[in-house]
């Protein structure tokens, strides 16, 4: 297999290609590929992180080969004694992680958890007000072709016009109009500090319940970086990726019994079968290292990073929406820098260049979303490498040069050599 000897992969992962590229050439060739892909470019989608090699590794293991449906200690298969211990020890730590009474670890994404939640929580026909995809909301929180906005009434808050920031007031009076059964707050592009305490005094006023999606927050929450949403919501749902830095899958908590009963009935047999026991494996592992010390620390350089990219931008003539950013995203309005500029062709071109980022909608985007007129960037998977904030202004000229010179082929190709060795300079495992 002609691998680049440049780039270092861990022994587990060497031999596994070498194992499939007698067995599997084709397969073999496309791992490959990715796995080179992922170690020569900058990762700057605010959704995607890069887990450890005990984490990617579990995630492989042996613990997919059990059927599992159920819950510890009454499971409908036998043989389940081990894998009972590694969802209670997934359980106990994600309790632990968050300062919550219940956790189940089942969900196999984060739109599962939310189905879940809306099941448990709703009926269908019932009011969920939430904020909309347009403006930074998650899909499966009301999107008319999503199951959330099929199944159920959905009614919309909005950010401020001008500040692009949420605005209590204005959402207690929508609440107060709309009476809804369940308020969600939490979001995939909003990059201020959520007000947990202001929602559940809505909530409460209006008799409806509070259910946090904190997905894109989830991990520098854990860490304290980020307001925790207990003891507010009365549901917590999330990622078990992005800045939490586990494998891809779902999590759901509660301190309250009752709910967390239903939560239980509601992800098996409610929506699923049999869980994704390597997942929940890899879970366990992910939660063990957000409990260390370094995460933390982690968390506050994603936080600085963060911070530091947004103020390269900002420098160089872009804008961000809602003024900067308090966590890992940003959302980067193109059209201050160059008023033809889209969210498609910035993402085209930033990828050939070896930045992967991706387009995405502003509050109030003249563009359709096949265009937009921004970027979401984000700074977990560049922290997790080990950049600190002086290398977010050699990202921010970088990705200014590209997008400045309009995809310029020779200015791409330029940049995509320097990206290629100052990311070998930050190895994935190490």
């Amino acid at each position: 297999m002609n691998f680049p000897k440049d780039v270092a992969l861990d022994a587990m992962s060497v031999q596994l290609l070498q194992l499939l590229e007698g067995y599997d050439p084709a397969a073999a060739r496309l791992m490959a590929a990715e796995a080179e892909r992922q170690a020569t470019t900058l990762e700057l989608i605010a959704s995607e992180n890069h887990v450890s090699m005990q984490v990617m590794h579990a995630a492989g293991s042996w613990l997919t080969n059990k059927y599992a449906e159920g819950y510890p200690g009454k499971r409908y298969y036998g043989g389940c004694e081990f894998h009972d211990g590694i969802e209670d020890l997934a359980r106990e730590r994600a309790k632990q992680l968050f300062g919550c009474r219940f956790a189940n670890v089942q969900p196999h994404s984060g739109a599962n958890a939310n189905t879940a939640t809306f099941m448990a929580m709703c009926e269908p026909g019932d009011t969920i007000l939430s904020l909309p995809i347009k403006s930074g909301g998650h899909l499966s929180h009301g999107l008319k072709v999503n199951f959330s906005g099929t199944f159920y009434k959905i009614a919309e808050y909005d950010l401020d016009a001008t500040t692009e920031l949420l605005d209590y007031d204005a959402i207690a009076t929508v609440a107060r109009a709309c009476k809804p059964k369940m308020i969600i707050c939490g979001y995939s592009a909003y990059s201020r500090v959520i007000d947990f305490a202001r929602f559940r005094a809505i909530a409460d006023e209006v008799g409806a319940f509070l259910m946090a999606d904190i997905a894109h927050i989830a991990g520098l929450v854990a860490a304290g970086v980020h307001p925790s949403p207990f003891p507010h919501a009365h549901v917590v749902t999330t990622t078990t990726h992005k800045t939490l830095r586990g494998p891809r899958g779902g999590l759901i908590l509660t301190n309250d019994e009752e709910i967390a009963k239903k939560i239980d009935r509601k992800v098996f047999p409610g929506t699923q079968g049999g869980p994704l026991m390597h997942i929940i494996g890899a879970k366990a592992i992910a939660f063990g290292e957000a409990l260390k010390p370094e995460f933390t620390v982690y968390c506050q350089q994603v936080v600085k990073n963060a911070s530091a990219l947004a103020a390269g931008l900002v420098k160089r003539g872009y804008r961000l929406c809602s003024g900067g950013t308090d966590n890992h995203l940003m959302l980067v309005d193109l059209r201050a820098r160059d008023a033809n500029l889209t969210g498609a062709n910035a993402e085209k071109w930033l990828e050939t260049a070896g930045i992967i980022v991706n387009k995405n909608g502003i509050p109030n985007d003249p563009r359709p979303p096949v265009a937009t007129s921004g970027l979401r960037l984000g700074t977990p998977a560049l922290t997790t490498r080990g950049l600190k904030e002086a290398d977010m202004e050699l990202v921010a000229n970088w990705i200014d040069r590209v997008l400045g010179s309009s995809g310029d082929a020779a200015t791409v190709t330029a940049v995509r050599a320097e990206v290629r060795a100052f990311c070998l300079k930050f190895p994935l495992f190490h």
